[in-house]
Formats: C-alpha cells, structure tokens, sequence
C-alpha cells in the first residue's frame, strides 16, 4: 500500500475517535471502541506494520535535528510518525475523558481540552491539568 493510501485511511480514524469524545462522552460506542483503546490500537498496528517493513529504507537518526529530517525524507517514515501522533494524542484524549469524568469536571469544561489535545497534543494535556487542578484544587493526584 502506499504512503498516502496509509495516511488518508489513518487521518480518517483519528478524527472519528475524536469526534465521538468530544460530542458522545458516555455512548456505549464511544466507551466500546475509543476509551478501548480499539481505535488506538488499530493505529498501533498500521503503526508497527510500517515499522517492520519500511524501518530503516532511508537515511537519518534520532540523535541529531538533521538526522531526523533526513529520516522523515522517506515517505514511509513520514507517514508512521504522524500515525505515531494520532495513535499517542488519542490515548492522551481517552485519559483526559475518563479522568474528567472521575473527578466529576463537566463535559463542557473539557471540550477546549480534548480540542487543543487533538491540534496541539501537549499544550491540550497541559491546559487540562490546569482545568483539573482548579476544580479539584491539587495540581497532581494518584494515578496522575
């Protein structure tokens, strides 16, 4: 398959999965293949099929900036680390979700968080530990 068939069908997931936690938080659908993990793991598996079979075809590194340009060169490498973003943010999206809803923070409150986690990953984490820490008034708890 090529390296634009693999990111049309993964961009396609993501956004679903994102929708459903934003706009159905508590729909037996939402919890069956979202907070699953199903579709983070179907990511995942795009993700290690790239990994065993293009790993490796181009130039580059991790150790240097220049290393990892030239390493996402390959169309291939390119395309698994996007999925590798869609998969984690996902994942980090599900956490927020589940953990909003165990500190009892309304829905409304989170959508600006699961929306900045979908286009800006770490910047969405870190504004909902900010919501959750003026709710609960603890910046950390068990289990994060």
């Amino acid at each position: 398959m090529k390296p634009e068939s693999i990111f049309q069908i993964c961009n396609s997931i993501a956004p679903f999965g994102w929708l459903l936690l934003i706009v159905a938080p508590r729909w037996k659908w939402t919890i069956r293949i979202v907070l699953s993990g199903i579709f983070p793991l179907l990511l995942a598996v795009v993700y290690l099929y790239l990994m065993v079979f293009h790993f490796g075809e181009g130039e580059g590194n991790f150790s240097s900036l220049e290393g990892v340009t030239k390493l996402f060169e390959n169309p291939f490498a390119l395309v698994a680390g996007w999925i590798h973003y869609l998969a984690f943010d996902l994942v980090i999206g599900s956490w927020i979700l589940v953990n909003s809803q165990k500190h009892h923070i309304h829905h409304l409150i989170i959508i600006p968080c699961l929306l900045l986690t979908f286009l800006f990953g770490p910047i969405g984490f870190l504004i909902y530990f900010i919501v959750r820490s003026v709710k609960t008034k603890q910046f950390l708890h068990e289990n994060f």
